[in-house]
C-alpha cells in the first residue's frame, strides 16, 4: 500500500508541476499576436487596423465587439490621407495654371506654336521644344539663337519652386560617331546642355534632373520627315509636387 501511495503522490506532483505550461503558452500566443498587430499597424490603413485591434481586445477581455465604438488611429505622416494636402495641391495648381498662362502668352506673341508645345499633365507643366529651335541636326551644342527663348523659360521657371526635369528625345535614325555612339548619348547630351544653361542663369542645381530617352518615347511614328522632326525634341517639365484628391 505504501508503494501505491508514493506512485499516486508522484503523479499528482508531476501534474501540478506541469500545470504552469498552459498559461505560459497562452501568454506567448498573446505576445505573438501583439507583435503582429504592431507590425500590421505600420503597413495597413486605419479601418483594417481598427478591426484588428477590436478583435484583439475581444480575445484579451472575452467581451463582444461593439461596432458602435471606434478606435482613433494616428497615421504616420507619410500615410495621411491625400485630403490633408488638398490645400497645398490647390495652391500649387493655381501657381502652375498661372505659369501655363504666361507660357501660352509668350508662345502666341512670338509665333512659336510650330516649335514649342505645352501640356498640363499629371506630371506637371510640360514644355516641348523641337530640335530646330535649340540644336543643329546631330549636334548637342545650343544655338545662340535659342538663348532669348531659353531666357524667357528660365525667368518663368523662377516664378515657382517646383523641381524641373529636362528630357532629351531623338527620332529613330541611327547615329554613330566618335562623340555619340547612339541616340541615347545624343539625347542625354542635349538635355545636359539645356540643364547647364538653366544653371548658368540662376536656376538652383538641386531643382533639376536630366534624362536621355533616345528614340524610345516618340510622339509619332517615325514614318515621315515631319513626324521625325516632332520626335527630335527636348522636354522641360515643371514637375508637380502635390497631387489633388
Amino acid at each position: 500500500m505504501r508503494k501505491k501511495r508514493r506512485r499516486f503522490d508522484d503523479e499528482h506532483e508531476e501534474h501540478i508541476n506541469e500545470s504552469w505550461l498552459i498559461p505560459y503558452a497562452d501568454i506567448l500566443t498573446l505576445l505573438l499576436a501583439l507583435f503582429i498587430v504592431l507590425f500590421a499597424s505600420s503597413i495597413i490603413d486605419a479601418e483594417k487596423f481598427r478591426s484588428i485591434m477590436e478583435s484583439f481586445k475581444s480575445e484579451l477581455t472575452g467581451t463582444k465587439i461593439d461596432h458602435t465604438t471606434s478606435l482613433s488611429v494616428q497615421l504616420p505622416a507619410d500615410k495621411k490621407p491625400v485630403e490633408e494636402n488638398s490645400e497645398e495641391a490647390r495652391k500649387e495648381q493655381a501657381e502652375l495654371d498661372e505659369l501655363l498662362s504666361k507660357l501660352e502668352k509668350f508662345i502666341t506673341e512670338n509665333n512659336l506654336q510650330a516649335v514649342i508645345t505645352l501640356q498640363d499633365s499629371k506630371r506637371g507643366v510640360e514644355i516641348a521644344l523641337k530640335e530646330v529651335i535649340l540644336f543643329d541636326q546631330g549636334k548637342a551644342d545650343l544655338k545662340e539663337s535659342s538663348y532669348p527663348t531659353l531666357d524667357v523659360l528660365v525667368n518663368l521657371a523662377k516664378t515657382v519652386s517646383n523641381p524641373i526635369s529636362i528630357e532629351g528625345h531623338t527620332d529613330n535614325v541611327p547615329i554613330k560617331n566618335s562623340k555619340f555612339p547612339s541616340n541615347w548619348e545624343l539625347s542625354s547630351a542635349r538635355a545636359v546642355s539645356v540643364l547647364h544653361y538653366f544653371a548658368s542663369k540662376g536656376i538652383s542645381q538641386d531643382r533639376m534632373q536630366f534624362v536621355g530617352y533616345g528614340e524610345f518615347k516618340p510622339l509619332y511614328p517615325n514614318d515621315t520627315e515631319e513626324h521625325k522632326q516632332s520626335n527630335r525634341r527636348v522636354n522641360i517639365v515643371i514637375l508637380r509636387v502635390n497631387k489633388s484628391s
